[in-house]
């Protein structure tokens, strides 16, 4: 497995220079709080590659793991700690090597965790610009049960608060390390409130953000340029959106321990 990838790391080196003149951006933050719309609506530049969930994250993760435990005595022995960095900061550019935009735009919740973070300003760039789009928790788990509701699915609001588990619970607790952690401004902070009720303006924010030249987006006729599969997160519609900006109303009732859960969440998170 290590030989291969080196052998696509060498395919990948013989074109790093196309590579270096492109823009790595990272979107995170909590789930069910726009990013597929907001990936949407950044496609339409022609510059920017925004496509579904990526696996850059966690390829980086287990390739840098893999050689600083299994491999790292082959590697000190043969003094090859220069190949860790080169491995490790070629993955982003195998993982979109037919990728002709020069800006790519990765998706992915865990880029709000210290340790990847931690990796991404090693092995890609130390002034690595990330957007988190954050939500209230009541929402967020509401928009989840009406999401399990649509598919005649079962639903345990209850598991979705369990401390770190996932969607939402590991989420928040690379929020909240982003958000005591922004002194070099890593991190650029859009409520889905804001996405939804101020779009223009949240994706100028971006822009400027990430040092983008300015684009004259539509608002009005919105397409997913890079749709996900949900038969393999077993949700259909879960990455489905209108065509138009706007928020629905969802009038599921959570059960009142739940609700209670979640507003202690909330509040120590800022929201009202």
């Amino acid at each position: 497995m290590f030989i291969n990838f080196l052998l696509l790391f060498m395919d990948h080196n013989n074109n790093n220079n196309n590579n270096n003149n492109k823009q790595f951006v990272c979107l995170s933050g909590l789930p069910r709080t726009g990013s597929t719309l907001l990936s949407a609506i950044l496609s339409q530049n022609p510059k920017i590659h925004a496509e579904g969930n990526s696996a850059v994250c966690q390829l980086m993760w287990d390739l840098h793991k893999s050689c600083v435990t299994n491999a790292s005595e082959q590697l000190l022995a043969n003094n090859r700690l220069q190949t860790i960095h080169d491995v490790v900061s070629s993955i982003p550019w195998i993982y979109y090597k037919n990728i002709e935009e020069p800006i790519i735009l990765d998706k992915c919740r865990s880029w709000t965790i210290e340790a990847n973070i931690q990796i991404l300003k090693k092995f890609v760039n130390p002034n690595i610009k990330i957007i988190v789009l954050e939500r209230s928790i009541i929402e967020i788990v509401r928009s989840f049960a009406k999401l399990y509701k649509e598919n005649n699915r079962q639903f345990n609001a209850s598991s979705m608060l369990v401390p770190q588990s996932e969607p939402i619970m590991r989420s928040i607790a690379g929020l909240q390390w982003a958000k005591k952690n922004n002194q070099d401004n890593t991190f650029l902070f859009i409520s889905y409130d804001e996405l939804i009720n101020n779009t223009k303006e949240m994706v100028d924010k971006i822009y400027n953000f990430c040092g983008w030249e300015p684009f004259d987006h539509n608002y009005e006729n919105i397409i997913l340029k890079y749709p996900e599969n949900d038969d393999v997160y077993q949700l259909q519609g879960q990455h489905k959106i209108r065509s138009t900006v706007g928020k629905v109303d969802n009038l599921i009732e959570l059960p009142k321990e739940v609700i209670k859960q979640c507003k202690m969440i909330d509040k120590l998170l800022g929201y009202k």
